[in-house]
């Protein structure tokens, strides 16, 4: 693996003792490819809140870098103080902070903090002691009205004290690489890691991608369907269009990769030894 390259792992907080159990099984197996990190999801509006915190802890004791999600949710500041300093105390140094997405049935009764004052709030008080990361969108967020307001958002967060940015996934490289140059003509040089994710069920992806605005380009979703009922070659043609996504990617010159696991462990696996990493 190349020292130069940054390469992660992200988990969904566990919501039963059987999941976390499970978790625990393939954190042993990705641990042993020495990620930079893994980071935790935090759940719609902080919904997984204390599942966060106690996977990021225990995972912490493993020895592994972790970064938990963070967003204000329906939370008061001074509780989201009190959980910064929680995590500084069990020495988590990373932290990716995010505006997060309303829970399901709350609609606009919530008041969604954005990410730019969640990490202005970070830096104001714990200083520098988080290396964070925030969201970007090469697909371009479906909330966003336009590209130039994605890009002066985008820098907002930057300007607030971002370190790095991951990714939504994509699966058409050239929207990340038209993303990087727009960047770059804004002024903004931080890394930003491609996120990827496995391709393992067609009616999963084409859900979640409709929730996310992610983009399945429509090839792919046309060989999706005829696979629907091969889970088996469904899989591994997932697995060879998202390797010769990462292949493009890195060799196009992005600082690293961070894989959505779902939890599980063999499809990123899979992709992993693809690339030879």
């Amino acid at each position: 693996m190349s020292e130069s390259r940054l390469f992660s792992f992200e988990f969904s907080a566990p919501k039963t003792e059987e999941a976390a159990e499970k978790l625990k099984t393939v954190h042993g197996k990705l641990a042993e490819l020495s990620p930079h990190f893994f980071s935790v999801t935090y759940g719609a509006g902080g919904s997984t809140k204390d599942g966060t915190k106690q996977t990021v802890l225990d995972l912490t004791t493993t020895g592994s870098v972790v970064a938990p999600h963070l967003s204000f949710g329906g939370d008061k500041p001074e509780l989201i103080e009190a959980l910064l300093k929680e995590y500084q105390a069990a020495g988590v140094t990373r932290l990716v902070a995010l505006r997060g997405d309303r829970p399901s049935g709350i609609g606009g009764t919530m008041r969604m903090t954005h990410a730019n004052e969640l990490v202005t709030f970070i830096r104001e008080h714990t200083g520098d002691h988080f290396h964070i990361d925030v969201a970007a969108y090469p697909e371009i967020h479906p909330e966003s009205t336009s590209v130039e307001s994605e890009i002066q958002y985008f820098k907002m967060k930057v300007d607030a004290g971002a370190d790095s940015a991951i990714t939504q996934y994509f699966y058409n490289a050239d929207a990340y690489f038209r993303f990087l140059d727009l960047c770059e003509q804004a002024g903004i040089d931080i890394p930003i890691v491609p996120g990827i994710m496995p391709i393992t069920n067609y009616k999963g992806i084409v859900r979640f991608s409709d929730l996310c605005g992610a983009e399945i380009p429509r090839w792919i979703e046309k060989h999706l369907q005829s696979y629907e009922d091969d889970p088996e070659t469904l899989k591994a043609f997932g697995a060879e269009v998202v390797t010769r996504l990462c292949e493009r990617l890195l060799e196009g010159g992005a600082p690293g990769l961070h894989f959505y696991t779902l939890n599980q462990s063999v499809p990123t696996l899979k992709i992993w030894n693809n690339l030879g990493l």
